[in-house]
């Protein structure tokens, strides 16, 4: 039953009648996650698994099949980054922040856009899925940056950026109001990231700097 008050806005009765309880708890997860990741803290893995596991099943219901697969990469690959950073954090006493070179972001980039063109046509060709090109675009960019934060590359904060906008859309045209609000928060959260993670890098003993670049 939908939350309504005398004098409520439209637009907000609208909005919460649109709620779904499960999808709340899973917005708080993720932006607790993302608010620890910021932070460099190892503690964003546990919120990060627990938010995963519930949008699974969020966006399966949703007929977004290729983001309710993402889920379950993102699983795995929270399990994965879990142990990378506490080898960064037993070996230097933190978790470090690195950077790609030139040649691999150009690599990263058009692996990106093969990887969607790839999964948005099989995506259309072999299920129902709703906006799928659209959705494709989202997956395998979150894909990647995932796969970077795990590595503690500076660029994951670049494509956050990229997906959140490009989620922001999506889930407005699929209704999801608590997941689009909640995308509008995680897209700010990416540029503090990237700040922080950039002013990580400035701080960083000029020693391991030279490292991660020859790295």
């Amino acid at each position: 039953m939908a939350l309504s008050v005398p004098g409520m806005p439209s637009l907000v009765r609208e909005f919460l009648s649109e709620m779904s309880p499960i999808e709340g708890v899973a917005a708080v997860l993720v932006l607790v996650n993302v608010w620890l990741v910021a932070r460099r803290s190892i503690w964003n893995y546990a919120f990060g698994v627990a938010g995963v596991a519930i949008y699974g099943w969020v966006f399966f219901h949703a007929r977004l099949y290729s983001d309710a697969l993402l889920q379950v990469f993102f699983l795995v690959l929270n399990l994965y980054g879990l142990a990378k950073w506490r080898q960064s954090r037993a070996q230097a006493g933190e978790v470090v922040v690195e950077r790609l070179g030139v040649g691999k972001r150009f690599a990263w980039a058009g692996g990106i856009l093969v990887a969607i063109a790839v999964w948005g046509w099989l995506m259309h060709r072999f299920t129902d899925a709703s906006l799928p090109w659209w959705d494709a675009g989202v997956a395998m960019t979150s894909v990647a940056a995932q796969l970077l934060m795990s590595w503690r590359k500076l660029e994951n904060w670049w494509l956050w950026i990229a997906a959140n906008m490009l989620s922001i859309g999506l889930y407005a045209v699929k209704g999801l109001w608590i997941t689009m609000a909640l995308y509008v928060v995680l897209l700010g959260l990416a540029i503090w990231g990237l700040a922080r993670w950039r002013a990580a890098r400035v701080e960083a003993p000029r020693g391991r700097t030279q490292l991660e670049r020859g790295s």
